[in-house]
């Protein structure tokens, strides 16, 4: 983590300053919060800023941060459980009413993701002709380039930002997938929702950021609801994605996407129950920190 914690607005300031930063726009779970958006982070990677999930709020906590979904290159999209792409309709129209020509927007996602963008843009078809109809100089419909990954080398770009996919256990969602971004010899992995597993060890080796959704199981199984305690069989626990920093030699692990929601003044708890298996740094994530 750099020296200095940056405030909610100098997040892109903050960014500018080292080679790859992350901030966390979202830190909630699928149960609405009043503090806490839905699963989004957004990865400055140089001059590029990329976006991995697009859940709920996304749009206002991209403004908060310093940013709009018009300044961003991608977006990528971890898995298609509702709560991470719940929003991205509104990434999608924000960033076309905020054009000014015709402008790809670039959703990267497993395979499916076709399916759900041309779903979405289904559902915004009466949006788009009245905003035509209304504005002259809106002449065209949301333009979405939809690739669908798998694992492997996403991008290396001329300006040296490169994007590496890995498969993840998040059963029986599938495929899911977690993201590196390296630049300038700095590194930062963001997992999504999965159990430790091989191949999430793999991306995480030696990366200064590793964000990862995470379960205190302790807590969920008080909850006398089935479904609410299943999610526990696809979630790392706090416990684990320390393990998983420890393995890897991580810089920095940062708990995000926390299940069940903390309780006010809880921050401790959790970290303590990460660095009884982690060395490193772990942040307690909360919506627009960043590192």
């Amino acid at each position: 983590m750099d020296d200095a914690a940056p405030t909610d607005r100098d997040a892109t300031t903050y960014a500018s300053r080292v080679s790859v930063a992350v901030t966390l726009l979202g830190t909630g779970n699928p149960l609405p919060h009043p503090t806490r958006a839905g699963a989004a982070t957004l990865v400055t990677a140089g001059d590029r800023q990329c976006l991995v999930d697009a859940g709920r709020g996304v749009c206002l906590r991209l403004a908060a941060a310093g940013s709009l979904p018009i300044l961003l290159d991608r977006v990528l999209l971890t898995h298609l459980h509702s709560d991470h792409l719940c929003d991205l309709n509104d990434v999608v129209t924000t960033h076309w009413v905020m054009s000014q020509a015709p402008t790809p927007l670039t959703v990267v996602g497993p395979v499916g993701t076709r399916e759900v963008v041309d779903g979405l843009l289904a559902m915004l078809r009466h949006d788009v002709d009245y905003r035509t109809a209304h504005h002259a100089d809106l002449t065209w419909a949301p333009i979405v380039e939809v690739h669908e990954v798998g694992p492997g080398e996403l991008c290396s770009t001329p300006d040296g930002v490169r994007i590496v996919a890995a498969a993840t256990d998040h059963r029986p969602v599938t495929p899911s997938l977690a993201y590196r971004f390296e630049h300038d010899g700095r590194s930062v992995v963001v997992a999504g929702d999965t159990r430790p597993c091989a191949s999430l060890d793999e991306l995480v080796d030696g990366a200064d950021v590793y964000v990862q959704t995470v379960l205190r199981e302790d807590l969920v199984r008080l909850v006398a609801l089935q479904r609410f305690v299943d999610t526990i069989d696809y979630h790392s626990t706090v416990e684990e994605a320390a393990q998983t920093a420890q393995r890897a030699g991580v810089g920095t692990l940062v708990l995000t996407h926390q299940i069940p929601t903390p309780a006010p003044g809880a921050a401790d708890e959790w970290l303590a129950l990460a660095r009884a298996h982690f060395d490193g740094e772990v942040v307690f994530g909360e919506d627009l920190t960043t590192v």
